[in-house]
């Protein structure tokens, strides 16, 4: 049993935004693959929805004419790990909407309920990050623009207002032309499991492909909120596409990550995943760019 007060479906978005208007008290839900939980484990016992479900003005995946990839709130992580606009342009996004929870969690979980809930430890924040994603939130004074980076305030908390709701995640052309990227989850289970840990690169390479250009790291469980590690990018920047600066970059990502002990990991366990992933993430997006293809894996840890 569901300990709900009151439940209203929303007709239009605008009907969403006066509904929350007249039940300041209420809660968005969509998919509900974390409301629901939250509601069955007590910590919103009584409370008032208001379900977006049915607004597929929320829902697609298109490029717009600028070259901004627009995916809106209420897209499936199943319509996103399939999408072949995603696939061609932001490849690690679908890696990541791939491996979140299991097929029939996948076909309801949306990414707009993933970035909203403002865990760090959602699948498709850290690749979001590194691809410098807008969100565009929508309210009864209009439209907002956040960037991805100010729209995580601390943990579990976001800076979407109440009366607001988040219509679409934007990737400005900008952001994923001529790159490529890889992500991996690190966790216990290969399925149904919450990350200990997540890494998201992607690089862009010299036209010759022998230098990295430029580098975006991004983690998820590494800190309080979804991050980048912008000495890790330092690190790598203008420097070869080899061995020697991938695992350079990993041991500088570890000077800005703070990831805690919990009952999944330790935090010298985490620190070791973050150094490893740093380098398989890295490296496979120099290959996938066209880089080096003797990449050899290094051995020994971060120190």
């Amino acid at each position: 049993m569901y300990d709900i007060e009151a439940l209203y479906e929303a007709a239009s978005l605008d009907d969403a935004l006066d509904l929350l208007e007249e039940h300041p008290e209420a809660k968005i839900i969509a998919g509900g693959s974390d409301v629901l939980i939250e509601i069955r484990e007590g910590k919103l016992s009584g409370c008032t929805l208001v379900s977006i479900q049915k607004l597929d003005e929320l829902r697609g995946i298109a490029s717009e004419k600028d070259g901004t990839i627009r995916i809106g709130a209420l897209e499936s992580f199943s319509h996103i790990a399939r999408s072949g606009i995603i696939r061609g342009g932001i490849f690690a996004l679908a890696e990541a909407a791939g491996v979140i929870g299991g097929p029939q969690l996948r076909n309801i979980a949306t990414i707009g309920g993933n970035v909203c809930n403002g865990v760090t430890s959602a699948d498709s924040a850290s690749t979001l990050m590194a691809y410098d994603a807008v969100m565009e939130y929508r309210g009864k004074d209009g439209v907002r623009l956040v960037p991805i980076r100010e729209h995580y305030v601390s943990a579990g908390k976001t800076s979407l207002k109440h009366g607001e709701i988040l219509t679409a995640v934007l990737v400005p052309k900008a952001s994923w032309e001529n790159r490529w990227g890889h992500y991996i989850k690190y966790a216990m289970r290969e399925a149904l499991d919450i990350a200990t840990l997540g890494c998201s690169a992607n690089v862009r390479l010299s036209p010759g492909k022998k230098t990295i250009e430029e580098l975006r790291l991004a983690y998820g469980v590494a800190g309080p909120v979804p991050m980048r590690s912008p000495q890790a990018e330092k690190a790598a920047e203008g420097k070869a596409a080899s061995e020697e600066t991938i695992a350079a970059a990993a041991r500088a990502a570890l000077k800005d990550i703070q990831p805690r002990t919990s009952w999944r990991a330790s935090k010298e366990l985490r620190l070791q995943i973050a150094f490893e992933l740093a380098k398989r993430t890295i490296r496979e997006s120099v290959r996938r760019a066209g880089g080096a293809s003797d990449l050899k894996e290094e051995r020994g840890g971060p120190a």
